[in-house]
């Protein structure tokens, strides 16, 4: 059963997606347009949006940091001038550095909450009440697998990712009976600047275009939680189920830590 009002055809919608310069924000950005949606990206790198617009006639870029509250803001209401509405705004700004105990970093740290999370409450701000107005919209929050229990190398990441995922949950029960969609999507690993520092294999490794795939088929479908590559994902879903000491015991054998 659908959670979320289904959207399959995206001619002439609005959408915003914050974090668009590379990785699953471009290439979702990129599939948004050839499916004929008014595409606005966003994100710091000026001359990444620039070619986006180039390469993609009729898109919009606004450049911003999204730990500017006020330039998110400002950003959110030039949207809204181009159509009088926005349809789906999509917060997929990610910070990511592996952390463990020994390496520990506060300002590291700290910079995870602040992009990971504190953007994403920066965009609501800017957006719910364009949308609360409008009676219609959807709000999609990019979070990670990473998010669903603690990981080796996951110190600062992981519960940055946690935290979307129970903020997604939250928002939906606020904002779906008024007719908003919410939806977390929670990509296992997949080939972006972020994850090209990983010195460790990384399982099942998609393309940002085989993301975008799955993000939009999860919308096309009302999924609440759009998450892929099913095959290990899944895995790492039945895993939340252990009780603490098998999970540990599993996890260290499978990560040798």
């Amino acid at each position: 059963m659908p959670l979320n009002p289904a959207i399959d055809d995206w001619r002439d919608r609005v959408v915003w997606i914050v974090g668009a310069s590379s990785g699953i924000g471009r290439a979702t950005a990129h599939e948004l347009h050839a499916r004929g949606a008014v595409v606005v990206v966003s994100a710091r790198n000026l001359d990444a949006l620039g070619e986006f617009v180039a390469a993609h006639p009729g898109s919009h870029a606004m450049a911003l940091d999204v730990s500017d509250a006020t330039a998110l803001a400002a950003a959110s209401r030039r949207v809204l001038a181009l159509r009088g509405r926005i349809d789906l705004a999509m917060y997929c700004a990610g910070h990511y550095r592996a952390m463990r105990v020994a390496d520990f970093n506060l300002a590291d740290a700290l910079r995870h909450m602040q992009i990971n999370y504190g953007g994403a409450l920066h965009l609501l701000d800017a957006v719910l009440p364009i949308l609360t107005a409008q009676g219609h919209g959807h709000i999609s929050l990019v979070s990670s697998v990473a998010g669903y229990r603690g990981l080796p190398n996951s110190m600062a990441y992981g519960p940055s990712k946690a935290a979307l995922q129970h903020l997604a949950e939250t928002l939906y029960l606020d904002l779906s009976r008024a007719g908003i969609g919410v939806s977390v999507v929670n990509p296992g690993f997949v080939a972006t600047p972020l994850t090209a520092a990983n010195e460790f294999n990384m399982p099942a490794l998609l393309t940002p275009e085989q993301a975008a795939q799955h993000i939009l088929r999860g919308w096309g479908k009302g999924r609440f939680e759009i998450h892929f590559p099913k095959r290990f994902t899944l895995w790492l879903k039945l895993m939340r189920l252990l009780p603490h000491g098998l999970y540990f015991a599993a996890v260290r054998r499978a990560t040798g830590t």
